[in-house]
């Protein structure tokens, strides 16, 4: 009975597994080569954390020894090395006393090459969305301190192939914003 049951289940199995491959398959097939691997590693974020925001956006903890004021002139300073334009900076608030598990102080830069958004606007104005790319400086009241970045990869390999140009725009601007705040968190200039 329950080995009949299993057989059972296991073709229902088969046969949505197949019914979905019939119907999504040709459209998974014009994606980018990188898409099901990035769809994958954030949905894998997910399952652990359960925090999509979290399953979108790079963190580096900022060293001991660096400043706030030292990683936001560290970031404007690498910024102009990427060729990107410090379009913003923001300090949203600061809580003098705020308990060790709370957000204590928050500033955001944000950077902006101004070519490769116009050419991407051009592209799919909803890449707006992504513009402009900022950094976040989170400082807990127990002194942990983070910069927040959003992850690229979706954006870029996401849909469907990008062109050639626009696969190089899109990887200058990936690469900056992977290594500026890595960079900026070790009190890099």
């Amino acid at each position: 009975m329950i080995k009949n049951l299993l057989a059972l289940i296991g073709a229902l199995v088969l046969v949505v597994m197949i019914g979905a491959y019939a119907v999504m398959g040709p459209k998974v097939g014009k994606l980018d080569s990188g898409a099901m691997p990035a769809f994958m590693d954030m949905f894998e974020k997910v399952l652990k954390d359960g925090d999509p925001a979290k399953a979108m956006m790079k963190e580096y903890k900022i060293q001991e020894d660096v400043s706030n004021e030292d990683v936001i002139e560290s970031i404007k300073a690498l910024a102009e090395e990427y060729n990107m334009r410090v379009v913003g900076d923001t300090k949203m608030f600061t809580i003098p006393d705020a308990k060790p598990n709370q957000v204590k102080f928050v500033e955001n830069v944000s950077l902006c090459s101004l070519y490769i958004a116009k050419k991407f606007l051009n592209h799919s104005r909803y890449f707006g969305g992504f513009m402009p790319c900022r950094i976040m400086l989170v400082e807990y009241g127990n002194g942990d301190r983070y910069l927040i970045t959003m992850d690229l990869t979706l954006a870029i390999h996401g849909g469907f192939p990008l062109g050639k140009e626009m696969l190089e725009l899109a990887t200058k601007v990936q690469t900056a914003m992977d290594e500026i705040p890595a960079r900026a968190a070790k009190g890099d200039f």
